[in-house]
């Protein structure tokens, strides 16, 4: 079996978010950056769980600067066997898309996790499996193999999809999907010694321009009601009821 998982990057959630050059770009400037949690936590430890079982490899691919390869390398610490980067920063969830497909034929599995804890758009598993011409299963929270097929589960509103297909296809996984795991010493010091093949992205005109970023209004505080006066909480709550 032979498995590709793409990984992204995003910033931690404590990281505090600002912008710079008038809000027209991000200011990664102290921003602690972590791999994106359904990437590292289900697609690839779900993939390595599959090879466990089956057989074969294992590579992780990204796309973004040198900064990131030791998030890479913890993908690969963590038991991936080699690694792809594409040295440059996707502006859309097409172009990573079309670059992450420049290097992806011929794998039976293409992982990926549901969404980004920064942008969650969901958008990258469906278009690189059109362009592909693969199947696409998206929010999978379970995987099993028998006998060359996979049994998938989905969660859908109201109940679980459940799905038998054969490879190739390309997958999202959810919550679910897997246990996370912890790099161990041996994983660590083998990382350092496993391929990272750095390539240049494909040459392509990109067609989306981002003309400003701003944040979310900011949270209100808690409103405290002594727990005597219940007609307090009562108005506030018919108050509330009128904005909707």
């Amino acid at each position: 079996m032979k498995i590709l998982v793409c990984i992204s990057v995003t910033p931690d959630t404590t990281s505090k978010i600002t912008f710079k050059n008038d809000n027209t770009e991000f200011n990664a400037e102290g921003v602690q950056y972590i791999i994106n949690p359904y990437d590292e936590w289900y697609a690839l430890v779900k993939a390595l769980e599959i090879k466990e079982q089956t057989g074969g490899t294992v590579t992780v691919i990204h796309m973004g600067p040198p900064a990131h390869d030791v998030m890479i390398r913890k993908a690969l610490a963590i038991g991936a066997d080699d690694a792809i980067r594409i040295n440059s920063i996707a502006d859309s969830s097409l172009q990573l898309a079309k670059n992450i497909v420049a290097h992806a034929k011929d794998f039976d599995i293409i992982f990926l996790g549901k969404e980004t804890l920064d942008y969650q758009s969901s958008e990258v598993g469906a278009m690189v499996a059109e362009l592909l011409d693969l199947p696409f299963i998206s929010y999978a929270s379970r995987l099993s193999f028998n006998e060359g097929t996979a049994t998938v589960y989905r969660d859908i509103e109201g109940g679980v999809e459940v799905i038998e297909i054969k490879p190739a296809f390309v997958i999202s996984a959810s919550k679910g999907m897997a246990e996370q795991r912890i790099p161990n010493m041996k994983g660590i010091m083998t990382a350092k010694s496993k391929p990272l093949q750095v390539v240049e992205p494909i040459s392509e005109v990109e067609q989306i321009k981002y003309l400003s970023y701003q944040l979310p209004p900011a949270k209100k505080g808690v409103t405290m009601i002594d727990a005597n006066h219940a007609e307090e909480l009562i108005s506030i709550l018919h108050e509330k009821e009128k904005l909707f």
